[in-house]
């Protein structure tokens, strides 16, 4: 029995990659983390600046600084709780519509427009930040930012949109999350370097009165002429690709024997916040995880029960009630993703400002401490300029890109995905133990230092996030996993908001007593506890789709599948018959009608 849905199709060539139109969609997205990172060198001395606290406070404040944007954004994206009840051809169908305020603007006036809004919003953003006259006003800025910038959810509604080929979904997904590590490059070295251009570039036109009044101005106003770019490719180039709104389409009936029943039309949908070297994914639609790899599932056996004309019941209260979505190993790793996160953001957020503070060698006649040597103690920071602060956060992007697009593949390909989660969570604490020592190395190895302990931190960063994302994936019932999605979503973005302020609490209390290493240290500690907690409660899962990662193109390193272990292709089974199963809308996702059993 072949069923058939009302598709909207275009008038482009769907076997053809949407190069362009990604292309176009990238200058966009790329506005998000610009905007949220190219603060990140100069934020502590801003606060110094504008005379809000002295040194031993400063770094809680430009915590507020850094979390404001991931604040109001969050706020912004949470769900609305709509809820709307109909009956569609006397099915007595549910459907609960339960979406982002940002994705249900997108719905109502078109992706495109949401998009453009969302981009001035930015712009907006680093121009009050650049014109700020007070912290507060800086902060103002930042929040700006955060609340109207909702392109997150809405780019990967429309990447789906786009992206009508299979074949394509994975090369797709995978320019996003490249696209956000060009972005955590591009705004520190823009913000670290071009910052306080009256001090760095003496003599030249860069040093005039505007820009010794707003020192923090010229950063931003090039992140914002970035930005206006981007806004006129969008509005000249970009395609409006809101099934309803898009013009030239037309709507027929095309079989899609993958999906029988459930529709592919993307809705956009709680997005999982990480740290900053790693963009937000959503697990109900994941591909790649964040990264530049392609993420397949094990092959599943499916059992959909449907009535002759194709419809389905309503569950009673008796079927639903007993369904338990929020396992132990769920909860479990929920908890490993809310200390990964947490403890991962106090590093993006303490590293600027421990570069930047001064050095103080020991035996100085303010330091009491005596774990030190002549050119640094763990009384101070590195003493390097927002300048040189800015370059090495510009490098540290790059160490990023090479280690998603280069060592977790090839890692994840050779060792399996629960061998990977539990090494890297154990070793996680050193990249944090380490940092404060580089205090006291030599002048002539402190970059040395700096950047094999940027490495280290990033490569079991990296190797962490998307791993715990596939991990939370295969734990999670197919029938909960909105459920499961939305809350990884707001725990990730709870402990990205915290980390800022109390990592620099931290870091103020240790200025005061004189060991700054006591902020890093309470971070390793945090670390620690998710090591244990993913030793002693996490267990290896024994049954459900496992995944495999492959890059998305060959790799010399990587061995192509052997002949035989050509992964099988998943099977749906649909029984027809009165007493039928049923299928719902719950949290942003439809639901199977029967659980998913791996192939073997």
């Amino acid at each position: 029995m072949v069923l058939t849905q009302p598709k909207t199709t275009a008038t482009r060539d769907p076997t053809k990659f949407p190069t362009s139109q990604l292309a176009l969609l990238a200058l966009v997205r790329v506005a998000e983390p610009i905007a949220l990172t190219s603060i990140f060198p100069y934020a502590w001395q801003l606060v110094i600046d504008f005379n809000v606290g002295d040194r031993a406070n400063a770094s809680f404040y430009a915590g507020l600084l850094i979390s404001a944007f991931a604040l109001a954004e969050s706020l912004t994206g949470m769900y609305d709780n709509l809820c709307k009840s109909s009956a569609v051809h006397n099915t007595r169908r549910l459907t609960i519509f339960s979406y982002r305020f940002w994705g249900g603007l997108s719905d109502r006036l078109g992706r495109k427009p949401v998009l453009i809004m969302g981009s001035f919003g930015v712009v907006a953003s680093l121009l009050v930040v650049g014109f700020a006259p007070s912290f507060w006003v800086a902060l103002f800025g930042r929040f700006l930012g955060g609340a109207l910038n909702g392109n997150i959810g809405v780019i990967q509604t429309v990447v789906a949109e786009i992206v009508t080929n299979p074949k394509h979904e994975p090369k797709a997904y995978a320019i996003m999350p490249f696209v956000w590590s060009i972005g955590v490059t591009i705004g520190p070295s823009i913000g670290g370097y071009f910052a306080t251009p009256s001090n760095n570039f003496p003599g030249t036109p860069l040093d005039n009165e505007l820009f010794r009044k707003f020192p923090y101005l010229l950063p931003n106003m090039l992140c914002a002429s970035l930005m206006v770019v981007s806004i006129l490719a969008g509005w000249l180039c970009l395609e409006e690709t809101h099934p309803e709104m898009r013009p030239n389409t037309t709507s027929s009936l095309v079989t899609d024997e993958r999906t029988p029943i459930q529709s592919r039309t993307p809705r956009t949908s709680m997005l999982i916040t990480g740290p900053m070297s790693m963009p937000a994914v959503d697990l109900t639609h994941p591909e790649s995880y964040g990264t530049f790899t392609r993420v397949s599932e094990e092959a599943v056996e499916e059992e959909w029960n449907v009535r002759p004309d194709g419809s389905t019941r309503l569950p009673n209260e008796s079927e639903t009630s007993g369904s338990k979505w929020l396992t132990r190993r769920v909860a479990m790793l929920m908890v490993a993703l809310g200390l990964f996160t947490y403890h991962s953001m106090t590093y993006d957020h303490l590293m600027p400002i421990f570069f930047q503070d001064e050095r103080i060698p020991a035996g100085a006649p303010t330091m009491s401490t005596s774990i030190g040597t002549q050119d640094g103690s763990l009384a101070g920071g590195l003493g390097l300029t927002i300048q040189q602060c800015g370059i090495i956060l510009a490098f540290n992007g790059l160490i990023a890109i090479l280690i998603q697009g280069i060592v977790f593949p090839l890692v994840a390909s050779l060792c399996s995905i629960w061998r990977i989660f539990i090494v890297v969570t154990v070793l996680a604490p050193i990249a944090y133990f380490l940092v404060p020592w580089l205090a006291l190395l030599p002048e002539n190895l402190l970059y040395t230092g700096i950047y094999a302990a940027l490495f280290v931190r990033n490569l079991l960063s990296i190797l962490a996030y998307p791993v715990l994302l596939i991990l939370i994936k295969e734990a999670s019932p197919s029938n909960r996993l909105g459920k499961i999605n939305g809350l990884a979503s707001s725990t990730g973005a709870a402990c990205r908001t915290l980390a800022s302020p109390i990592a620099g609490l931290l870091y103020g209390v240790g200025v005061r007593i004189e060991f700054t290493a006591l902020a890093w240290w309470a971070s390793a500690f945090v670390a620690v506890v998710g090591a244990v907690q993913a030793v002693t409660t996490i267990h290896q899962a024994r049954s459900g789709p496992q995944h495999e990662v492959r890059p998305v193109g060959r790799c010399a390193f990587i061995p192509e599948l052997e002949e035989g272990r050509v992964r099988k292709e998943s099977v749906v089974r649909i029984r027809v018959g009165e007493d039928s199963g049923y299928a719902t809308e719950d949290d942003d996702e439809l639901t199977p009608f029967a659980t998913r059993v791996p192939r073997g």
